[in-house]
């Protein structure tokens, strides 16, 4: 099979709002820039975000305290370099958006109208009624699409081409046809977004299967802080669908069974406005302790009917329709149903501030960069804060686009070296999943790693229950090697690339399961019933995580860069 050589200056990958804002940037800056995405570029992930984007715009608010309180967030696991950085230019961020057409909401006097967020010492939460992510990934869209930035959509990234510590392209198919090729390039970056799909309930859409974080590993390159995934609060019962935090920002209240406002007990100063992680627990502990509601017991009430039929259509019309749809529950009328679902990856792809992926805790990768929610610059550390997500990706993505057009203007890079050779390893696994004929098939498979995920690498963790995981995992993995699919075909074989997925998600379950096993202490979304306390003289760190061929972690560490915020207790 021939494999065609396309040849750009560089090749992004992803097109959800980090990988549009780098590839605007790129191509106003005169750059030959091609955009790869497995989806059309406006069912990108970043379209489902639904409450807002942090900016301290207000009189009252400032900057500083919008960096104080996403360290407080991170249970100071964050980068207090990255995270100033990002702070600093969110207003901005802003501005730059708006400016494009981005449709925020609106008050009397015409300024952006802001929602309160969980762990926020004030309202800076930008947004576009409950359709916040979709708006902005029209907005940067429509403007790529200005530019003539060049999309391939439905082409499927399997591998990079990396040598002698320098990335020069990536090995893509196409989803139509299978037809396979090579994107040379002098810069690639990663914008591939997060990894919650390992888990059973997650608010994730299917196509978040952690491909970009795996490729990178298979190179042996490290992944960062991988234990760290965040449990969103208020998904949906038993599907995880989103229920923006915009709904606790509007004034939700959430009761057991018992009808307690239990968050009285778990944050009395800010209750439903905690931290993502901590009513999550909240949550979580509730429907364990038998004082969850609904039918199986397995949820706890969100209660918005005191807010009015009016402000609920005004300012959270798609929730509505959501809980309508999903759970027959209208919030204008009853307290919806929901639990806690996986959300968000806040580790990723080891990145330095300006989005060169890291070989090591002081080596880059020449020509590689990453942003968005698959790289970990770690502005969230231990737990990210509601509404910091889009900021990061729109600031992030906007910046490394900027570094990357510097970096080329500089002539920093050779010329890209790649032959048809390279694209074997794609060609391989993708022989291998055609034509082996073993007896597992992919969707069982996946869903024991879900359920056993959840059961045992979720909420709430003890060594016990993921050493239990770590075989679980290493039985998923001899038992892939016997899958078999029922389609053979070349067009839009979906079962294929379920297969390839599959693959990935026990490479990255594996990085989390292992980090979470090293880290003997409780900080932000990673709780150690073991180990209930933050350990700061022995983990104040970030994990490096390699992986060798065979599948097998090891666990490194790399230090946390602190600045004006000392680690304190984290109290809500």
């Amino acid at each position: 099979m021939s494999v065609q050589i396309h040849n750009y200056d560089v090749v992004i990958v992803g097109a959800g709002l980090a990988g549009l804002a780098a590839a605007r940037e790129l191509q106003r800056a005169g750059k030959r820039v091609a955009v790869l995405t497995k989806l059309h570029p406006l069912r990108s992930h970043s379209g489902a975000a639904q409450g807002g984007v942090n900016a301290a715009l207000a009189e009252d608010d400032d900057i500083e305290l919008h960096m104080f309180d996403t360290v407080k967030g991170s249970d100071y696991l964050a980068d207090q370099d990255a995270v100033e950085l990002m702070c600093n230019k969110a207003p901005e961020t802003i501005r730059w958006i708006a400016n494009m057409g981005a449709a925020f909401s609106r008050k009397a006097d015409g300024t952006i109208a802001q929602r309160p967020f969980g762990g926020q010492s004030k309202p800076r939460a930008c947004y576009a009624k409950d359709r916040t992510g979709l708006t902005l990934l029209q907005t940067i869209y429509e403007q790529c699409e200005r530019e003539n930035v060049t999309f391939f959509d439905e082409w499927y990234v399997a591998d990079i081409v990396y040598r002698d510590g320098v990335v020069s392209g990536a090995v893509a198919y196409n989803i139509r046809n299978l037809e396979p090729a090579i994107f040379a390039a002098k810069a690639v970056m990663f914008a591939t977004g997060g990894y919650a799909r390992s888990f059973k309930i997650s608010s994730n859409a299917h196509a978040n299967t952690g491909d970009g974080l795996s490729i990178v590993a298979r190179h042996g390159l490290p992944l960062e802080d991988m234990e760290f995934v965040q449990f969103h609060p208020t998904g949906l019962a038993g599907s995880g669908i989103l229920i923006s935090e915009a709904a606790r920002g509007e004034g939700g209240r959430l009761y057991n069974s018992k009808g307690e406002r239990f968050m009285e007990k778990y944050a009395p100063e800010k209750m439903e406005l905690a931290p993502r992680d901590v009513v999550s627990r909240a949550i979580t502990k509730e429907i364990l302790e038998g004082r969850g509601v609904g039918p199986n017991k397995d949820a706890v009430a969100i209660d918005l009917t005191h807010l009015g039929e009016e402000i609920i259509m005004e300012r959270l019309p798609e929730l509505r329709d959501l809980a309508i749809t999903f759970l027959g529950q209208d919030m204008i009328k009853e307290p919806i149903h929901i639990a806690a679902t996986a959300h968000y990856s806040m580790g990723g792809i080891p990145v330095d501030i300006d989005g060169h992926v890291r070989k090591n805790p002081d080596e880059i990768v020449r020509g590689f960069y990453a942003a968005g929610e698959c790289a970990c610059v770690s502005v969230h550390g231990a737990n990210r804060l509601g509404a910091n997500s889009l900021l990061e990706a729109l600031f992030f993505g906007r910046h490394v686009g900027k570094h990357i057009a510097e970096d080329l203007d500089n002539n920093l890079f050779e010329e890209p070296k790649v032959s048809e050779a390279d694209a074997q390893t794609m060609l391989d696994e993708i022989a291998f999943c055609l034509n082996n004929n073993g007896d597992e098939r992919v969707p069982e498979l996946r869903k024991e790693l879900q359920e056993s995920m959840t059961a045992n690498a979720g909420v709430f963790r003890t060594e016990e229950t993921m050493l239990k995981q770590r075989e679980i995992l290493k039985d998923l993995r001899a038992r892939y090697k016997k899958i078999r699919i029922d389609d053979k075909s070349k067009t839009f074989n979906t079962d294929l690339q379920e297969a390839i997925e599959f693959g990935h998600m026990l490479d990255y379950s594996t990085f989390i399961v292992e980090g979470a096993i090293a880290r003997k202490e409780s900080r932000g979304a990673h709780y150690r019933e073991d180990y209930p306390t933050r350990d700061d003289k022995n983990f104040l760190k970030h994990t490096f995580a390699t992986m060798d061929k065979e599948g097998n972690v090891s666990i490194g560490y790399a230090d946390v860069t602190l600045g004006k915020f000392e680690p304190q207790e984290r109290k809500y």
